[in-house]
């Protein structure tokens, strides 16, 4: 049994993590790939050279995917939810496996997808798994994620932030990615509500 941290310290801890959401200027245009609703990105227009994407968790359209596919990258998907990707082509792979922290009976790493693969340059990761995002990341050795030259994430529960778990975890996965990476854009999904936490409005889904 431990003595609960002060509000005005858990405050400033979730303060000091959004201040690491400082966007910088990649240098390039951002552009829009795929639709207009959800399932549409805004990325910097640096994808020459790219690939393959790997993009876990499929929807019931895949206008990322169509947009990829138009400029000749191959796509490869998994979910375990779902009979397969909502249309064919030549450039789509899909397995039926949930990407997450371990491997195992319908799980993959993605470390282990990634070795898997028969490229040996840049690649580019679009993950929207519904929570599993956070195992994933913190399951991935650094050199696995230097691999991506782009990272589109959709990171869930950002509300957990107000309890000791959920910091720990969101924070940590989130620093392994700013050793590395720079964020040229951030936006809140606006399907879900904000959550209140002591004046904070903690946005559930962020992209």
């Amino acid at each position: 049994v431990g003595r609960m941290a002060e509000p005005a310290v858990i405050l400033r801890a979730i303060e000091g993590f959004f201040d690491s959401f400082t966007v910088v200027d990649p240098g390039v245009p951002l552009i829009r790939l795929g639709g207009d609703g959800d399932g549409g990105y805004l990325v910097a227009d640096d994808l020459t050279g790219i690939q393959a994407c790997l993009s876990p968790g499929v929807d019931t359209v895949a206008s990322f995917e169509k947009s990829l596919i138009d400029r000749g990258i191959p796509c490869h998907l998994v979910d375990a939810s779902v009979a397969g990707p909502p249309f064919d082509h030549p450039l789509i792979s899909f397995r039926p496996l949930f990407l997450g922290g371990h491997d195992g009976e319908g799980w993959i790493t993605l470390n282990r997808w990634v070795s898997e693969l028969p490229y040996d340059g840049d690649l580019l990761l679009q993950m929207d798994i519904e929570g599993h995002e956070w195992a994933a990341l913190l399951a991935t050795p650094r050199e696995t994620l230097q691999r991506f030259r782009v990272i589109v994430l959709e990171l869930h529960d950002l509300h957990l932030l107000a309890t000791t778990l959920g910091r720990s975890v969101v924070t940590t996965a989130f620093q392994r990615l700013l050793d590395d990476f720079e964020l040229v854009h951030v936006h809140p999904n606006n399907n879900l509500l904000p959550v209140d936490y002591r004046g904070l409005s903690l946005h559930p889904v962020v992209e």
